[in-house]
């Protein structure tokens, strides 16, 4: 077919495993079949073929890549592991919704965060999910923080290169104590203390590297966590919505407030940094 021609369409795209289910007369979408598989994108090779839909036939460019907006953040300190995000996604600017929750529950004793696409964060999160009750099931014990982040990481990898978009912190409390993990698309995992995600995140981190400390107390913990989002919606258009806190910690997660960043505004207008003393 000439549009196969075009964009590099593979034949199995019009009728997939028509010669394995032919006489059956039924349409088969493989991820339906096996959950723990998603199909592959119907192009040959599908981050070549991408340029095909980038340009039009007289070579003007076509954007299709829409521009990520969020913030999220995470930090260990000596009573657990606080998270904190805004709410706003977008496409571009467009703003698609302001009551994003970005703050996935995996179980009491485990949390994601989503940054990139919404519609791949939330997903690969309930696989995990999935995942993680699987393997308590199958061992009679919860699945290590450790072995969670490596889990979703290898999932992520297996898919490198086919268009997926995430950017997640996986915060946990284990026998070995809080832990939080930094995992994206390209399979890449990192332990650490603090991190921020999102396009947002530099103007959290220079509030964030300001106040943290590991022995901070819980109030002054989540109060920073707090100012460290605002001033990323203050400051990043993409950004924006209520600002969620979570606190991980021996007894599981916690929400800690839910807060509109229009309500923060006004409480922190008129804090100004002192210049000199």
């Amino acid at each position: 077919m000439a549009l196969e021609a075009l964009l590099g369409v593979k034949e199995s795209f019009v009728h997939p495993f028509a010669a394995e289910e032919e006489g059956k007369g039924d349409f088969v979408i493989n991820s339906f079949n096996n959950q723990l598989q998603l199909s592959l994108p119907p192009l040959a090779n599908p981050l070549s073929s991408r340029t095909n839909f980038e340009s039009e036939e007289c070579g003007r460019k076509i954007k299709i890549n829409f521009d990520h907006g969020t913030t999220t953040l995470g930090f260990v300190y000596k009573n657990g592991v606080i998270l904190a995000v805004d709410s706003r996604a977008t496409g571009g600017q467009y703003i698609g919704s302001q009551s994003m929750k970005k703050i996935i529950e995996i179980h009491k004793y485990l949390v994601g965060t989503m940054a990139g696409g919404a519609a791949d964060c939330v997903y690969w999160d309930r696989v995990l999910a999935k995942q993680c009750r699987l393997y308590e099931l199958r061992n009679k014990s919860r699945i290590s923080t450790a072995a969670a982040s490596k889990l979703m990481a290898n999932m992520a990898f297996s898919y490198k290169g086919m268009g997926l978009s995430m950017g997640m912190m996986i915060a946990g409390y284990d026998k070995n104590g809080p832990s939080l993990y930094y995992v994206d698309s390209e399979g890449q995992r990192t332990k650490g203390k603090v991190y921020s995600v999102g396009s947002g995140s530099v103007y959290a981190f220079g509030v964030l590297d300001s106040g943290y400390s590991f022995d901070l107390e819980d109030n002054d913990a989540y109060e920073l966590a707090r100012r460290s989002i605002y001033h990323a919606t203050y400051r990043d258009s993409y950004s924006g919505g209520i600002i969620r806190v979570y606190h991980m910690k021996s007894t599981g997660w916690e929400v800690i407030s839910q807060q509109d960043c229009l309500e923060l505004y006004h409480k922190y207008k008129d804090d100004k940094p002192l210049l000199s003393q």
